[in-house]
């Protein structure tokens, strides 16, 4: 059955807290559906995509592939209101040093991980890799932000951010350690490193704000 033309895609490879991201689309999407879904088909069909992931990144393209998938991302990346997370973000980019992999290519750019003698707070004191719990985003304009207050607290677990080529791609961005890029967006494209999902009303609001988004 072909989905309803208004539906929202949680792109399903295997990799992503998809019970978390579509239980919080769902709470926020004015009662469009939110399906989790594997099948290319449905991500054509659909209205607008989430790409969600969690874990290592040569995992997440080896799942991505082995399933059929990379295609239908990155023809829903061209052209439909698209949502990257965490891992999702980082897809989109050229190569990522975790594991020594290229990704998707949408954005150029690659994926470092942080750097360990920089690892240090104000005080001195040695900060823990992953960088794990909230954290403040300083952004840039974008609609996505709309009703979230600059320097909200999102939360986050990652090693590795993005280094885009283009600096005008960032539309947010973080301190741990060292400043990195925490938001890119560009034309239909927005994705964060932070987990919405987990990041309370600011994370909410910013799922409304993608729902609701015309780019």
């Amino acid at each position: 059955m072909t989905p309803a033309g208004n539906t929202i895609a949680v792109i399903d490879y295997g990799m992503g807290n998809l019970r978390s991201v579509s239980k919080a689309l769902e709470h926020v999407a004015g009662g469009k559906p939110v399906v989790v879904t594997a099948d290319p088909a449905v991500v054509a069909a659909a209205e607008r995509v989430v790409f969600p992931g969690q874990g290592a990144m040569p995992d997440c393209m080896r799942e991505l592939d082995a399933r059929g998938l990379r295609q239908a991302v990155l023809d829903a990346a061209r052209d439909k209101p698209f949502l990257g997370i965490c891992v999702g973000e980082q897809m989109l980019f050229e190569h990522s040093d975790e594991g020594n992999v290229p990704a998707l290519g949408v954005f150029a750019g690659k994926v470092v991980r942080f750097p360990d003698e920089k690892m240090v707070d104000r005080e001195g004191r040695r900060l823990k890799v992953p960088h794990m719990g909230w954290n403040e985003v300083r952004q840039q304009p974008h609609a996505l932000w709309r009703d979230i207050a600059d320097g909200a607290r999102f939360y986050f677990v990652h090693s590795y951010f993005v280094q885009p080529a283009d600096p005008a791609l960032a539309t947010g961005s973080c301190s741990y350690g060292v400043p990195f890029t925490c938001a890119v967006g560009r034309d239909n494209i927005f994705a964060v490193q932070f987990h919405p999902e987990k990041s309370a009303r600011d994370g909410l609001q910013l799922l409304k704000n993608f729902v609701e988004w015309r780019p």
